[in-house]
């Protein structure tokens, strides 16, 4: 996997690459890092270490031992049974959900407003571009399932009308 050198430089810098990687390894234990980058005469090396998740899942058990997550769980259950909800408003596309057309403004929506069809529930930043989110239908909002800011996927209930 080693590329050859390209030139005088990188001749100088392969010669020496297998102290320095050494080195940064050790450096890597040391700072429990997970990845060192550093670039030296044009030329740039990385050392990373594999993390893995079975690593980190002993260090979140000891967190969901903890009662707070029953209800948080429980939560998630409800969201799942919203999808299915007659008038659930589904996100048209992955990004962020925001309430208001910019910081500070009056939401769109609220838990009671009336809207009519076409009218803006809320806006969906993805790629760095805004997409109002029309209503499908009239009726009245009886639930927002995002919290402003909040990272949506394709599909997820983001409203409901009733």
């Amino acid at each position: 996997m080693a590329r050859q050198p390209e030139d005088k430089a990188a001749a100088k810098f392969a010669t020496s690459d297998g102290a320095l990687i050494r080195e940064l390894a050790l450096l890597l234990d040391e700072t429990s890092l997970t990845e060192i980058e550093i670039e030296r005469a044009g030329l740039r090396l990385r050392v990373a270490r594999n993390v893995s998740i079975a690593a980190s899942v002993p260090m979140a058990a000891p967190v969901a031992a903890v009662p707070p997550p029953l209800p948080a769980t429980a939560a998630v259950a409800p969201a799942a049974d919203m999808a299915k909800h007659p008038g659930a408003v589904p996100s048209p596309m992955v990004g962020t959900a925001y309430w208001a057309s910019e910081p500070g403004a009056k939401p769109f929506i609220e838990v009671g407003s009336k809207v009519s069809v076409g009218q803006t529930l809320l806006i969906i930043e993805a790629m760095k571009t805004m997409n109002q989110i029309p209503s499908p239908k009239a009726g009245t909002v009886t639930q927002i399932l995002v919290e402003d800011g909040q990272p949506v996927e394709f599909g997820e209930p983001l409203v409901i009308i009733e």
